[in-house]
C-alpha cells in the first residue's frame, strides 16, 4: 500500500493541520528553527489531491515535492515463499561469479521454477522491494532467459538501500550484487535492461521504474552511472544523464578487458571493483578538455548523426529558423504585435509534428486563458464568438486531452518567482514528464531580486547564464519573451520595428542568445513581419532574414504571405 501523504511529508519534516487538497502554510524545516520568528508560517505547501504535494519557503527559497503515485491496484504484488529454497548448487553458481553466500542471502535471492513458454525451468529469483515490501520478482535461467511477475509494479532493484545523497546505476541484478560483494550497497538497476539506442522519450516504458522510485531519489545529489561499456550500455548512460541532469552525473569507465561490474569482480576482485567505481569522473559539461575527447562528436556532426536541428513545420519559416535542442532563444517585439501568439504556433507545431512537450510560465495569462489560446492553434478554430465558426464544446474536450499531454503550466499563486524557482520546476518537469521546451513569457514577470550593487545588465547576464546552463544540462530548449525599451514613434505615428539590441535591460539578450526573433505587426497592411536577427550556427540552424506572414483569423494561425 502507498504511504499516506502525511507520512511522506513528515519524512521531510513538514507537518500540517490537515491534509486536504489545496494550499497550506506551515513552518519551514530548513530555516524556521534558526529564525527570530520561529513560528512564522513561511512555507507554502500545495497538496494536489492525487497523492502528491509541492512546497516552497518564501524565506530561504527551499523547494521540494512528493510526486503522486499511480493507483496501487494497477499493480499485482508478488508473494514470496515463506521458506525460500537456497540449495548449495545455487550458492556455487553465485560463487563462480564472485558473489558470496552472505551477499546472496542479504539480497533475498532464491531458487525456484517458472514457466518459460510451455516448459517449466529452474531459475533464480531476484526479489524487488520498495519500502521493505515486495513489488516485483525477476527470474533468470542458467541460459539467461528472463521473466518478471506479470502485472507487477516496475521499480529499481535494491532501491531501499539508497539512503544517502549518492546512487550508482548499473545494468543488471548481477552487477548490483557484485557491488554489494565489494561493500558498495547503494547500487540499483532498471528491471528491463538497456535500450539499443538512446531515444530520450518520456513515454519509454523502460523508465517507468525510475519514475515510480522518484521519492526515494529526492535526496540524491550524485548519480554514478556504471552501465556496461557496450553500445546499449552507453545508450542507457546517455538516457540516465538526460533525465537526472549531467551536472549531477559521474561516469565509470570499465577496463578494456571487462565491460561491467560483475566482470571486474570475477577478473580482478573486490578491491579492484571498488577502486574502479571510486575513480568515476564527472560527466563532461563545463571545463577544459582535449579536442580528441570530442573527435567522435565532430564526425557525428559531419555525417549528420546525433542531435540535429529540427525543422518546425511552419511554411516559410523552416529555412530561416530551426530548433537545435538545448539552445536559448529570445523573442521580442512591441506589445500587442503578436510575439506570444506566434510563439504559441511554434510550440504547438513542434508538439503536433514532433511530439515535443513544454513547460509554460506565462503569468500574464490565467491557465484557462492560455489553454484557450493553445486550443485555437490545435483545432484551427476561434475560441470566442465572431464572424467565423467557433469550436464546439465537444472539440474543446477532445482538444484539452491533447493539450494536457503536451503542455504543463508552471505558476505560483502567492509570490513572484525567481528564475531559480522556474528552472527547478522545469527540471522536475523534465524528469517526470519529459518536457523538451520551456517558455518564459515575459521576462519582466520574473522576480529581479538583484543585489544592491548589481546593475540590471549584470543581473540579466547572470540570468541568461543560468538559463543556458539549464539548456545544456537537460537538453531543453528555452524561449524567453522580452519587451523592447519604449521606442519613439516615427513622423507618421508608427512604431518602428525593434531589434534584439532594443530589448530593455541589456545588450546581453542579443550577445548571449543562440537564436533571436523579432515579431512586428503592420496594422495598415494587416501583415506581421518576423525577423530572425540572430542565428549562432549558420547555416546549420538557419540564417538571418525577414519573412512576412498574414494572420488567418478563421483558423487562428499565421501563414506566409502569398499562401491562401
Amino acid at each position: 500500500m502507498t504511504r499516506d501523504i502525511s507520512e511522506r511529508l513528515a519524512d521531510h519534516g513538514i507537518r500540517l493541520k490537515n491534509y486536504v487538497a489545496g494550499e497550506h502554510v506551515t513552518t519551514c524545516p530548513e530555516c524556521s528553527h534558526a529564525r527570530k520568528k520561529k513560528t512564522d508560517p513561511c512555507l507554502s505547501v500545495k497538496i494536489d489531491g492525487e497523492g502528491g504535494a509541492t512546497w516552497i519557503c518564501h524565506h530561504c527559497t527551499t523547494t521540494g515535492n512528493v510526486p503522486c503515485f499511480e493507483k496501487p491496484e494497477k499493480w499485482k504484488r508478488p508473494t514470496l515463499p515463506e521458506k525460500p529454497k537456497r540449495p548449495e548448487a545455487m550458492y556455487d553458481w553465485f560463487q563462480g561469479r564472485g558473489i558470496s553466500r552472505e551477499t546472496v542471502d542479504k539480497a533475498g535471492c532464491y531458487a525456484t521454477e517458472e514457466y518459460y513458454g510451455p516448459d517449466k525451468k529452474s531459475c533464480i529469483a531476484f526479489p524487488y522491494r520498495l519500502d521493505g515490501k515486495p513489488v516485483n520478482v525477476k527470474y533468470r535461467t542458467r541460459d539467461k532467459q528472463f521473466k518478471q511477475t506479470q502485472g507487477a509494479m516496475r521499480s529499481l532493484y535494491n532501491i531501499d538501500n539508497v539512503t544517502g545523497d549518492e546512487v550508482i546505476f548499473v545494468e543488471g541484478e548481477m552487477d548490483v550484487l557484485a557491488l554489494m560483494a565489494a561493500g558498495i550497497y547503494h547500487a540499483v538497476t532498471l528491471p528491463d535492461g538497456a535500450p539499443k539506442e538512446a531515444r530520450f522519450r518520456d513515454d519509454d516504458k523502460r523508465f517507468d521504474a525510475l519514475r515510480n522510485c522518484l521519492p526515494k531519489l529526492e535526496g540524491v545529489n550524485k548519480v554514478i552511472i556504471a552501465t556496461d561499456s557496450d553500445v546499449p550500455g552507453q545508450a542507457l548512460a546517455a538516457e540516465l544523464a538526460h533525465r537526472f541532469g549531467k551536472d549531477r552525473c559521474w561516469r565509470v569507465t570499465w577496463d578494456e578487458a571487462t565491460k561491467d561490474a560483475n566482470a571486474v569482480l570475477q577478473a580482478w576482485g573486490k578491491e579492484a571493483l571498488k577502486a574502479t567505481v571510486e575513480e568515476a569522473e564527472p560527466w563532461p559539461i563545463d571545463g577544459v578538455y582535449r579536442f580528441e575527447d570530442f573527435g567522435e562528436a565532430v564526425l557525428d556532426m559531419y555525417h549528420g548523426r546525433g542531435p540535429q536541428p529540427v525543422r518546425i513545420g511552419i511554411e516559410g519559416l523552416d529555412d530561416f529558423y530551426k530548433i537545435m535542442p538545448g539552445t536559448f532563444h529570445i523573442v521580442t517585439g512591441v506589445p500587442n504585435h503578436g510575439k506570444s501568439n506566434f510563439l504559441e504556433q511554434i510550440t504547438m507545431t513542434l508538439a503536433e509534428k514532433h511530439g515535443w512537450k513544454f513547460g509554460i510560465f506565462s503569468p500574464e495569462h490565467k491557465p484557462a486563458q492560455y489553454a484557450s489560446r493553445l486550443l485555437e492553434k490545435h483545432l484551427k478554430k476561434p475560441f470566442y464568438e465572431g464572424p467565423n465558426p467557433r469550436m464546439t464544446p465537444e472539440e474543446i474536450t477532445a482538444g484539452l486531452e491533447y493539450v494536457n499531454r503536451h503542455f504543463y503550466y508552471i505558476t505560483s499563486n502567492d509570490h513572484t518567482p525567481t528564475i531559480d524557482w522556474i528552472l527547478e520546476k522545469a527540471r522536475l518537469s523534465c524528469l517526470k514528464y519529459g518536457i523538451k521546451g520551456l517558455v518564459i513569457d515575459p521576462y519582466n514577470e520574473i522576480e529581479a531580486g538583484r543585489d544592491k550593487n548589481q546593475t540590471e545588465t549584470e543581473f540579466v547576464s547572470q540570468l541568461i547564464s543560468k538559463i543556458k546552463r539549464f539548456c545544456r544540462t537537460h537538453d531543453v530548449t528555452v524561449w524567453v519573451v522580452a519587451h523592447p525599451a519604449k521606442m519613439q514613434r516615427d513622423q507618421n505615428g508608427d512604431q518602428p520595428m525593434p531589434d534584439l539590441y532594443s530589448i530593455s535591460g541589456s545588450a546581453h539578450w542579443f550577445n548571449k542568445a543562440d537564436m533571436g526573433m523579432v515579431v512586428h505587426r503592420n496594422f495598415e497592411e494587416k501583415t506581421t513581419a518576423v525577423a530572425i536577427n540572430k542565428v549562432k550556427e549558420q547555416p546549420a540552424w538557419g540564417s538571418t532574414g525577414k519573412l512576412t506572414f498574414w494572420f488567418d483569423g478563421a483558423h487562428r494561425i499565421y501563414k506566409p504571405t502569398g499562401v491562401f
